[in-house]
């Protein structure tokens, strides 16, 4: 490779080792470097620079956002959390299924996935609280399921990875990607219950939060009509893991009633599913268009609304994607892509890539990372020696599974929401379990979605 290739590829791993250790957006540092390589290197003007700018995927974060922050602020994503817990009767082992599903639907239907931990994960935590469930295991739940929906052809992160696929002339089903996505975290989801089931039993620990078996204890009632509820000890440790103590506790004593507003939401969401999935229009100027409606339920809030539409994000897309598209102008990507496949292993090459964008993306933004990684797999994918859904699958799936990292976003936000709890002690089983998924996600990801297709 020659220098005008390998400095931007220095710059860019500079980005992201800035980004770590520095609360800056990495979308900014990509802006930078695109401009520095497009007008120093390339001799392009602003408009050239600018040319792969991701204008759909940018007014898709923009839609999303605003339209799921107007829905939180009336109160119909708590409506709908609370009503999935009342459809199964409050078993406190169903309840972290819950929790999965809600945030899976809710990224599913476009919410980006910091934004479903954040809105789910404070009743999470405190349901685990109440329970004497372990706040790791509701934890993990909660991420797995914001990361099951993540990929829907709807979501952000789906409509990116699609974009890099078909803007190099390949094709991918989106639902294909969903599905796999979604499986992959379910098969996770499962694997981390029944294991630390069994390392609780095997450590003679009830399913409580400080760590040890707990007596019975006086309970109380939580309001008119409903169970008695067992309430967690204040300090202590964080259980790993999770045998109820009590089968049948229900959250509220009545349900809360339904808004006009609220029913409204609901019927904008319904008519948002109908529009983008059946007809086929754009989320993007649909969702704005939702929200633009709610907005006029409460225009005093008008500006909250757009105050919470998530900037960092817009930024942080914007510039890798900019960024990225002037390394494929200098040829960096299709240097890399080559040297890969003249390897000669391509499923070798496939799990290198898999674990590069995981233990990477521990540390560093996963949709920066997808924006990076995949155009690098772009040119082996072009050779057909391996499933072109699979690879991009798989390398999407782990960068976005390790994000129960303590250091990621939703990580930190379990992390920031769990109550009645030894704080360092749950950072430290939060990171001993990212460090599992970090070792084991990408090999899981790899052999399912690469491998099994490969051989078959």
């Amino acid at each position: 490779m020659t220098s005008v290739e390998v400095l931007p590829l220095i710059a860019l791993v500079a980005m992201f080792v800035i980004a770590t250790f520095f609360p800056i957006n990495i979308g900014i540092l990509g802006f930078i470097g695109a401009f520095g390589v497009g007008a120093f290197m390339l001799g392009y003007d602003d408009k050239e620079i600018l040319a792969a700018f991701p204008s759909s995927i940018v007014l898709t974060i923009i839609g999303v956002t605003y339209f799921f922050g107007m829905a939180k602020k009336n109160g119909t994503i708590d409506l709908m959390v609370n009503a999935c817990i009342r459809a199964v009767r409050g078993r406190v082992t169903v309840v972290p299924w819950v929790f999965f599903f809600c945030a899976s639907v809710l990224t599913a239907l476009g919410t980006f996935s910091p934004a479903a931990v954040a809105l789910i994960s404070p009743a999470a935590m405190s349901f685990a609280a109440r329970t004497k469930m372990s706040p790791l295991v509701m934890g993990i739940m909660t991420i797995n399921g914001a990361h099951a929906g993540a990929f829907s052809p709807i979501s952000v992160s789906g409509v990116l990875v699609c974009d890099i696929v078909e803007s190099s002339g390949l094709s991918i089903n989106p639902w294909t990607l969903f599905f796999a996505s979604y499986g992959i975290n379910l098969l996770l989801s499962v694997l981390t219950v029944v294991g630390y089931a069994t390392l609780a039993r095997t450590r003679h620990l009830e399913f409580s939060a400080t760590g040890s078996a707990v007596a019975d204890e006086p309970v109380e009632t939580g309001g008119v009509g409903s169970s008695p509820v067992r309430h967690t000890p204040t300090g202590g440790g964080t259980g790993l893991l999770t045998r109820p103590v009590q089968t049948d506790v229900l959250l509220d004593a009545a349900p809360t009633p339904v808004t006009r507003v609220q029913k409204l939401t609901l019927a904008l969401i319904g008519i948002v599913l109908v529009l983008v999935l059946v007809f086929h229009l754009p989320i993007s100027f649909i969702a704005i268009a939702a929200g633009a409606v709610l907005a006029f339920t409460d225009l005093s809030k008008q500006n909250e609304a757009i105050a919470g539409i998530s900037w960092s994000t817009v930024l942080l897309v914007a510039g890798m994607v900019t960024y990225i598209s002037v390394l494929q102008e200098i040829g960096t990507i299709d240097h890399l892509a080559t040297m890969a496949i003249t390897i000669g292993a391509p499923l070798l090459v496939a799990a290198v890539l898999c674990y590069v964008i995981g233990v990477t993306s521990a540390f560093a933004s996963s949709t920066a990372l997808l924006a990076a990684i995949i155009p690098m797999a772009l040119p082996l994918l072009h050779t057909g020696a391996l499933p072109i859904v699979g690879v991009v699958a798989a390398l999407a799936i782990s960068a976005t599974v390790v994000d129960v990292s303590p250091f990621s976003t939703n990580g930190a936000l379990v992390l920031a929401n769990a109550q009645g709890i030894a704080r360092p002690r749950f950072y430290r089983q939060l990171l001993v379990n990212a460090g599992i998924v970090v070792a084991i996600a990408p090999a899981l990801c790899w052999l399912i979605l690469v491998v099994v297709p490969t051989l078959l």
